[in-house]
């Protein structure tokens, strides 16, 4: 009496479920975070939504502060910075409550430098009926 013994031919997907909620609940964790960006208070317009594509988005907080995409940088180093591309792009996110004075001073280095492309970035106006 001779047995033969068979091979187990059924998979254990137990390892596999757990791993993939792991990684369900890392990516749940992290998504929201990958989202954030300077917070300024935008002001309200109508318009209509632009595409996004390779473009500088050069934002104004409340206390005066300026970022080019996200980094902190002077007036005279955003000279520095965007006269090597003078043919990009620009998006202007400027708080509601930044004084309209360091707005235009902004806009006037931009076109000094030979910025041609300058978009200003706004909240869409709530529509009522």
């Amino acid at each position: 009496m001779e047995r033969r013994r068979r091979a187990l031919s059924e998979i254990n997907v137990t390892p596999f479920v757990d791993v993939m909620l792991v990684l369900l609940i890392i990516f749940m964790v992290t998504a929201p975070l990958l989202q954030q960006g300077i917070d300024v208070n935008l002001p309200q317009a109508k318009g209509k939504e632009m595409a996004p594509s390779e473009r500088v988005v050069i934002t104004i907080k409340r206390d005066g502060k300026l970022y080019v995409d996200k980094a902190a940088v002077t007036i005279e180093k955003l000279r520095s910075d965007l006269v090597k591309t003078p043919n990009r792009e620009v998006f202007l996110k400027a708080d509601k409550d930044v004084p309209y004075g360091l707005v235009v001073a902004v806009m006037g280095e931009l076109r000094e430098i030979g910025i041609e492309k300058l978009g200003m970035v706004t909240e869409p106006k709530a529509r009522i009926k």
